[in-house]
């Protein structure tokens, strides 16, 4: 007892004491310490999913963005490392006169480190890693604490640093092989992040020969073919993935069959090899060792045979890739970018859009490549929109035109079709049911389960959710949940009217959706609502032959839009954009129909503008006073000078004259401001929502519902604040009220106004604005108080200088606000400016 109380002592230098606590220290403390930190390297490593499809990181490590502190609840097994570690420290550290005499404590503090380092708390670790370079100076641990001390250097990103430091390392110190490995290893991810891949492909290729750990040799070397693709050398690239490949077992499959891909991607595909690649392909989709990597080997094949011009088979696999992906989301937003793409070069618009809708959902916002899809289908959602207006307008117009008896036999073969098609979904469904319940029946959970009441019994309860499911499919706990009677208003983008959706306005019953004579009764049988459809088809083919000729550069597609547009007796607005149009796109592609065209517009309509720019071809010059764009300008201008009747009726024949030019938005936005300035605030909502509706992809009508929905609710306000409370501090205004007829009364009382402002040196402005048809108000702004304001009005009026008696009031800038925005002056006096009994 007497030796072990006189061991535990950490400040004799003893022989006994000193391997008590090393004894201690490495058998008992560290020894829980690194299982800990090797259980948290287990979890890590367990967790952590390669990008395949970028340069791989050289250590298998997920960094985080966020800077952690130690006061975070981080991974417990790194915590519990830290505290061994520190537990060691304290407890049989035995510094002796400045020196360390338990030759355990080094260790202690690499275990440290290492363990804030994995946790991703770069500034300890840091500071443990310099503690045994100080501190320890004749350590075996120096070298390892160095490289690790210059890894956690990268990880704060001062590479510049750590390949300065491993330099004068490899310089002045001797090496073991597995550090001269690591060191090598971090020096190649320094070049990495400094984007110099020569110098690091040169430092990996030392480090996988010198490393004994099969794993990183695999990394290294896939990491070397990887950089080699990045510079452009593929025939390097692929010697080195054969060098993957070539350790087979030794190193994760999971590079391998990577690097079987890579090489593939390398390899260019001719009609010579083209059948030893689909084998080579065969080969790694049968092998059963793959099945974890089906969904990036199945990818593969589908490029193979979309190159082949297999098609059918290319979307067959592209879909299998997407069914076996585990939640890779970069995978699947390449699949469906692929889909996308191919639909999309098929003229598929609709289709291609859904895909990229799906491609969308997959990647991460606010990157380069996202944006990129954003705007594809930014430009999608107007085709896919008209498309189904047209869908729709042509089926039941066809359906209208057809003869009473064709119409029956057409409705009588569609509900022979649909029994057929849900009595084979329905047995199908049975028999896959049933041979499920058979199976669990004879499970220990069936049998267990076996006689009990119903709602206890999960084998009929099983039967009777997917009986009921066939039946009547996915229905909303709600009242009423058998009926699907709701209809559904649309706007209409040829006339702004609401029209219901004839088709689409309910869902039929289990009854009805059998009966011939509600199908018949769905066809409408008044020629209004069949002419309206035809204006919906026309102008939905007119817009859709603009976005594929000016957006997709479809010029076939969109010509064939036109045509029909002009075959199908369209409004009159509509022919003669349609026309020129057509004559573009004659003339982009040299076709002999330019001439008839040109000929067909000037002869036709001779005196307006198309007829002009086919003339005169400098018309459409931007700085010509006729065109487009140079009106928008000068209405703009009448629109800051107040004149907003004259912008209306004026914006109303321009949008009526360019119908089908890009500029059209805009002069349905300035109208809308212009409409709201004059007649306040309920006309301006319902203008705004015409546009938002009317133009829903457009940047106009992006604006127009961003207003309606975040800024008119602001100004829905039409109650007044109380001036007699307010009457203090706050902004006020003298209002000075005229006729729109007594406009130079009130444009000499404005300029008499702002010569006393001056010969008074006040700091107001004034301002002459528009309130409605009839009034204007000139308006002297930034009084600080009432008082003020009165007192200014008072000294105009009586002053002999001034003697300006004109009518006059004085209102709080929110309430003359409030005023111009709901146009209800009266409802002002009476509240404010009539004397109180």
């Amino acid at each position: 007892m007497g030796l072990f109380f006189s061991g535990c002592s950490t400040k004799k230098d003893r022989f006994i004491n000193r391997n008590w606590h090393a004894l201690n220290t490495k058998y008992n403390t560290l020894y829980n310490g690194n299982i800990a930190f090797e259980q948290g390297q287990e979890e890590l490593n367990s967790s952590y999913r390669d990008d395949f499809w970028e340069i791989l990181p050289v250590e298998r490590l997920e960094v985080s963005d966020d800077v952690k502190l130690d006061s975070e609840d981080n991974n417990p097994n790194f915590i519990l490392a830290e505290e061994k570690a520190t537990k060691a420290i304290q407890k049989h550290s035995m510094d002796i006169k400045d020196e360390e005499r338990n030759p355990q404590t080094d260790e202690a503090f690499l275990l440290l480190g290492k363990a804030r380092y994995f946790d991703q708390r770069y500034i300890p670790a840091l500071e443990a890693f310099n503690y045994i370079l100080r501190k320890y100076v004749e350590s075996n641990k120096l070298n390892e604490a160095t490289i690790w001390r210059e890894k956690t250097n990268m990880r704060l990103d001062n590479p510049e640093v750590a390949i300065k430091n491993l330099k004068r390392l490899f310089k002045y110190e001797s090496l073991k092989n597995q550090e001269y490995a690591d060191a090598n290893a971090v020096l190649a991810q320094c070049y990495i992040n400094l984007k110099v891949p020569d110098t690091a492909i040169q430092k990996l290729k030392i480090a996988q020969a010198y490393t004994k750990k099969n794993p990183e040799k695999g990394r290294y070397l896939f990491i070397i073919g990887q950089l080699y693709n990045q510079l452009g050398h593929k025939d390097s690239a692929n010697y080195a993935f054969d060098k993957v490949i070539a350790l087979n077992r030794k190193s994760p499959r999971v590079y391998m069959v990577n690097a079987h891909l890579k090489k593939i991607q390398n390899t260019e595909f001719t009609d010579t090899n083209k059948e030893a690649m689909l084998e080579y392909l065969t080969d790694l989709e049968e092998n059963r060792e793959n099945r974890p990597f089906l969904d990036k080997i199945y990818r593969e094949v589908a490029q193979f045979h979309l190159k082949n011009e297999s098609d059918s088979l290319a979307l067959v696999y592209y879909n299998k890739s997407l069914r076996a992906t585990q939640g890779e989301r970069k995978l699947n937003a390449l699949n469906y970018q692929s889909l996308a793409e191919y639909y999309f070069e098929k003229d598929k618009y609709k289709t291609a859009g859904a895909y990229y809708d799906s491609t969308l959902t997959n990647l991460t916002e606010n990157t380069k490549i996202y944006r990129n899809i954003k705007k594809k289908l930014d430009n999608l959602e107007d085709v896919i929109k008209y498309e189904d207006v047209v869908q729709y307008a042509d089926s039941v117009i066809t359906i209208y035109e057809m003869p009473v008896e064709e119409r029956k036999a057409y409705f009588e073969d569609y509900i022979s079709e649909l029994r057929r098609k849900e009595e084979a979904a329905a047995e199908a469904e049975l028999k896959r049911t049933t041979a499920g319940f058979a199976t669990f029946a004879q499970s220990q959970g069936g049998k267990e389960n076996k006689g009990k009441f119903y709602f206890y019994n999960i084998t009929s309860l099983g039967y009777g959710k997917n009986d009921f499911k066939t039946r009547w499919g996915n229905r909303e706990l709600e009242d009423d949940w058998r009926w699907s009677n709701k209809s559904r208003t649309l706007v209409s983008e040829a006339t702004g009217e609401e029209v219901t959706n004839v088709t689409q306005a309910a869902q039929p019953s289990d009854d009805e959706k059998y009966s011939l004579d509600y199908y018949l009764q769905q066809v409408p049988t008044e020629i209004s609502v069949i002419d309206s459809l035809r204006t919906e088809r026309n102008f939905a083919n007119y817009q859709l032959g603009l976005i594929y000729k000016e957006k997709f550069k479809d010029n076939l597609l969109a010509a064939s839009k036109l045509e029909r547009v002009l075959a199908s007796n369209p409004e009159e607005r509509l022919i003669l954009p349609s026309k020129y149009n057509l004559y573009k796109i004659y003339e982009e592609n040299g076709s002999p129909l330019m001439q008839n065209m040109r000929q067909e517009i000037i002869t036709n309509h001779p005196n307006t503008r198309y007829a002009e720019i086919l003339l005169n071809p400098q018309a459409i010059l931007e700085g010509n006073t006729d065109s487009p764009d140079a009106r928008y300008a000068t209405l703009y201008r009448l629109y800051e000078q107040q004149e907003f009747l004259q912008v209306i009726t004026q914006a109303e024949a321009y949008i009526n004259k360019f119908t089908g030019d890009p500029i059209v938005p805009k002069f349905e936005m300035l109208k809308a401001n212009a409409i709201g300035r004059l007649q306040g605030f309920e006309a301006f909502k319902e203008a705004l929502n015409y546009v938002a509706l009317t133009y829903p992809n457009n940047p106009e009508g992006k604006k127009a519902e961003d207003i309606v929905g975040s800024q008119l609710p602001k100004l829905q306000n039409k109650e007044f604040s109380d001036e007699t409370v307010s009457s203090g501090t706050g902004n006020w205004k003298v209002v000075f009220p005229f006729k729109i007829k007594d406009n130079e009364r009130a444009l000499q009382l404005k300029k008499r106004l702002e010569e006393a402002i001056d010969d008074l040196n006040y700091k107001n402005v004034t301002s002459k604005d528009i309130y409605n048809l009839e009034d204007q108000f000139v308006v002297v702004h930034g009084f600080k108080s009432k008082d003020f304001a009165l007192g200014f009005a008072e000294l105009i009026k009586n002053n002999k200088d001034y003697r300006i008696k004109d009518e006059n009031f004085v209102v709080l800038s929110n309430n003359y606000k409030i005023i111009q925005v709901h146009k209800n002056l009266d409802s002002y006096k009476a509240q404010n400016l009539t004397p109180k009994p």
